[in-house]
């Protein structure tokens, strides 16, 4: 699926994915401020398979696991940076969150248009003509992810492991 990217700076940090003092809301409406205070209008404008890269250290700050959430429900499809904060990290995958090192963000622009391909570990912005190779999510991995993170992967095997 051809996707948009969206591209940030370093230290994009938790109360920036999910504010702080907006915490007590909805998880819906928590995600419409994803962002809003380096990209007002990144909520009204991601769309479903939509890609964000970013710079270093991505996701530090409180171990808030609506920060990947509100990624999630915007429709982003993967999450691209030079490093991430590792609970972050761990977090995206733990809710069915793709995230890739990527050395090269530097190389994207906002609105290029991407394929990824995460099984098999590549990337090609369209709009340059580039490719690139990303080290593929391992299959245990890539299987969590498909099924929506690690809650609804553990229901679906305990429930095959019952029948």
């Amino acid at each position: 699926m051809m996707s948009r990217a969206f591209v940030f700076g370093d230290a994009i940090d938790t109360d920036l994915l999910a504010p702080g003092n907006l915490m007590k809301l909805p998880p819906a409406e928590l995600a419409q401020h994803c962002l809003k205070a380096i990209a007002p209008d990144f909520a009204s404008t991601v769309r479903p398979g939509d890609v964000v890269f970013a710079g270093a250290n991505f996701g530090l700050g409180s171990s808030r696991e609506q920060a990947a959430v509100s990624l999630r429900l915007l429709g982003v499809s993967a999450v691209l940076a030079t490093s991430f904060a590792r609970i972050f990290y761990r977090n995206a995958i733990n809710l069915g969150l793709p995230a890739f090192v990527f050395p090269q963000v530097g190389e994207m622009t906002d609105g290029d248009r991407i394929l990824l391909d995460p099984v098999a570990g590549r990337l090609e912005n369209i709009t340059t003509g580039k490719t690139y190779a990303l080290t593929p999510i391992p299959p245990h991995l890539m299987a969590m992810i498909d099924d929506g993170g690690l809650i609804p992967h553990l229901k679906r095997r305990l429930k095959g492991a019952a029948a």
